[in-house]
């Protein structure tokens, strides 16, 4: 499903805008840094949905560009039988942050569905905006006409935000493949949360804030879904849900304009708070987000605080789309990597069966999982309850506020490396000290399932009986 949440540059502490969020997904994660690439003439990417998927479709290449953007991305291996790699967004060297989140259609416009539905999917389009969008608009106008050009492939239907410094745009594309899509401005006064995504009531004709095709509302006319004379017309009740804003996205959204109020107005514990919360945040939460949205003195110091599961129980930590590279323990691993189970390490050259040969090096596997380790801290602090769970969060929250001191100097050094024609030892800089931290964190988070498995073992138990036992959410 995944969840999203923008908070407009007035209402922050720092005086820029934040998006953060994470993605739902139950598979393997990975954070990698993609670099800058040049494609010759004639260069394909295939995009779309296997006969496998839920909603089934048919894979299709359309052109590359010839020049793609250095981006931060989160990958994952496995939703609803969408091809993998996959990724829900990041944040690319143009300064633009995209977020992907799940937004059901209507049932009628699921079952229009083609059954050989072709396009860019979801992710197919996350990706695709981080490596081509130069801004907030045109990442919507990228959407726009890659619909138009090559249709779309859903599993029911999808939304994105993508922001930059000045603005964001919430962007719904719809099953059916009728070539549906709607997108929303959202600029500084805007706080909006997303799970799922939606978009209310819009003009009759596209302007400033609100874009979509110009068939967009004559397909519910025609088929009738929507009367002109029953009022505005509502996106969410004719092609969504007929949900509205659910509860979490009310509340959450509730609570930053709360602490928007207040005389120090949003920062970034805040920003960390909405996607860190018990009530928001659990197993489900494959790994987290937070990007400032700013335009540094360089493109090397744009920057994502990541976490590797969800941030009920892990760390942020800052990693910038400079660095040279990322920790091995942070890459792709096996563990929980769809079609790992039926591959083996060794043997990597035998070529008479490909198919059970390894995705993963084996020296990547030699490495610890970050996202591995993480995710059995959650369950360990699920486990032992309330107290554990706080005790967890205290300490990351602690990491973090202690991180967010040191970062000022940080930047400051490599500034003053760029601006002496040292950008080489710029990135060194920043790579360090991400590097070092991530690290850090990781051995922190085995320390604490360390000492909570004994604490585990001694107070409770191991059992196999009884339910999970996770904290209350709103969703």
């Amino acid at each position: 499903m995944s969840y999203g949440i923008y908070i407009g540059k007035n209402h922050t502490a720092d005086g820029h805008a934040w998006l953060a969020g994470y993605g739902d997904e139950p598979s393997s994660h990975w954070l990698e840094i993609i670099p800058r690439l040049h494609h010759a003439d004639g260069t394909a990417i295939t995009v779309g949905m296997t006969p496998e998927a839920d909603l089934p479709g048919k894979l299709t290449t359309i052109p590359q560009v010839a020049e793609t953007a250095r981006h931060l991305r989160v990958s994952y291996s496995y939703y609803l039988g969408a091809p993998s790699p996959l990724t829900n967004g990041g944040l690319n060297e143009h300064g633009v942050a995209v977020r992907d989140i799940w937004s059901p259609s209507r049932p009628e416009l699921i079952a229009l569905t083609p059954p050989e539905q072709t396009g860019p999917n979801y992710s197919d389009l996350a990706r695709i905006i981080l490596e081509r969008a130069r801004s907030a608009r045109e990442g919507v106008d990228i959407i726009a006409a890659m619909i138009a050009r090559h249709g779309y492939s859903c599993y029911g239907g999808n939304s994105h935000i993508i922001a930059d410094a000045d603005e964001a745009w919430v962007v719904i594309e719809f099953a059916g493949g009728l070539g549906l899509w709607v997108a929303e401005r959202l600029g500084p006064d805007s706080i909006r949360a997303s799970r799922p995504g939606y978009i209310g009531q819009i003009p009759p004709e596209p302007g400033p804030d609100f874009l979509f095709p110009a068939h967009f509302i004559a397909a519910a006319v025609d088929r009738g879904w929507y009367d002109p004379a029953s009022g505005a017309f509502d996106v969410n009740a004719v092609y969504g849900d007929s949900k509205g804003r659910w509860d979490g996205v009310q509340w959450v959204e509730t609570e930053m304009q709360t602490r928007a109020t207040r005389a120090e107005k949003i920062g970034l514990a805040d920003v960390i708070w909405a996607i860190s919360t018990e009530k928001l945040t659990g197993d489900t939460a494959g790994y987290g987000q937070v990007v400032p949205l700013l335009n540094p003195p360089d493109d090397a110091l744009r920057m994502i605080w990541h976490a590797p599961v969800g941030p009920v129980t892990a760390p942020l930590v800052p990693v910038f789309i400079g660095q040279t590279d990322i920790p091995a323990e942070y890459g792709l691993h096996r563990y929980l990597t769809t079609g790992e189970s039926s591959r083996f390490l060794d043997n990597p050259g035998d070529t008479k069966k490909p198919e059970r040969i390894s995705m993963v090096s084996q020296n990547r596997e030699v490495t610890r999982s970050a996202f591995q380790v993480q995710k059995r801290l959650m369950h360990l602090a699920f486990r032992l309850g309330p107290a554990a769970l706080n005790e967890v969060s205290l300490h990351w929250r602690a990491t973090e506020a202690n991180l967010a001191r040191e970062l000022p100097d940080i930047i400051a050094s490599a500034e003053i490396l760029i601006s002496s024609a040292r950008k080489d030892l710029a990135m060194q800089t920043l790579t360090r000290f991400s590097s070092a931290n991530l690290m850090l964190a990781l051995q922190d988070a085995e320390a604490l399932c360390a000492a909570y498995d004994v604490r585990l073992r001694n107070i409770k138990g191991l059992s196999e009986d009884g339910e999970a036992l996770v904290p209350n959410q709103i969703w």
